[in-house]
């Protein structure tokens, strides 16, 4: 049995969940409103302040999407309730964000600039060289989080680029010169 499938998923009193035919749950909460449709042979039941997610059979297929299943569920409840961020780093000299409307601008070395629009429900806060990326929903966040850190990946040789807070970037050695005379 899935060890985090079995756990049960607690609702804060602020969520309401409302779990249609053919598993379609929508969870609203004080942060906004998320719909999901989950696999149909998986059952999802609602068990006074908690939601359980229990499968029909120990069949491959069932086991795998047992645990993927309580897991959506699970950040489906704390979107709502609290809602995800990420931070980005900015580094190398010249590097920098700015904010204009919605659009992020960013001077990454290149000659000229990057706009970037963010999708609905996404919010960037600029703060020095770091980017903030919040939302509701963890996987658009997270893929909001990745686009910009493609923009300019960090540079194995001096480290300069866009990174995630806290990410340890491994440099290369540069050239080592001439050893020996000759």
């Amino acid at each position: 049995m899935s060890r985090v499938g079995k756990r049960p998923i607690n609702l804060p009193p602020e969520v309401e969940v409302h779990i249609k035919r053919g598993n379609e749950v929508i969870v609203s909460g004080p942060k906004g409103e998320l719909r999901r449709r989950f696999h149909p042979d998986l059952s999802i039941r609602r068990k006074g302040g908690t939601i359980v997610v229990s499968r029909p059979t120990d069949n491959r297929i069932h086991r795998s999407l047992h645990g993927l299943t309580r897991t959506l569920l699970a950040n489906m409840v704390q979107g709502v309730s609290e809602g995800f961020t990420k931070t980005l780093e900015i580094v190398g000299t010249g590097y920098r964000a700015q904010k204009v409307g919605e659009k992020l601008v960013l001077q990454l070395g290149y000659s000229h600039p990057i706009e970037f629009a963010p999708p609905p429900g996404i919010s960037i806060g600029v703060e020095g060289n770091k980017l903030g990326i919040s939302g509701i929903d963890k996987e658009v966040v997270g893929e909001v989080a990745a686009q910009i850190r493609r923009l300019r990946p960090p540079d194995r040789y001096k480290g300069k680029g866009v990174r995630y807070q806290g990410e340890h970037i491994m440099l290369k050695p540069g050239k080592a010169g001439k050893v020996g005379k000759r």
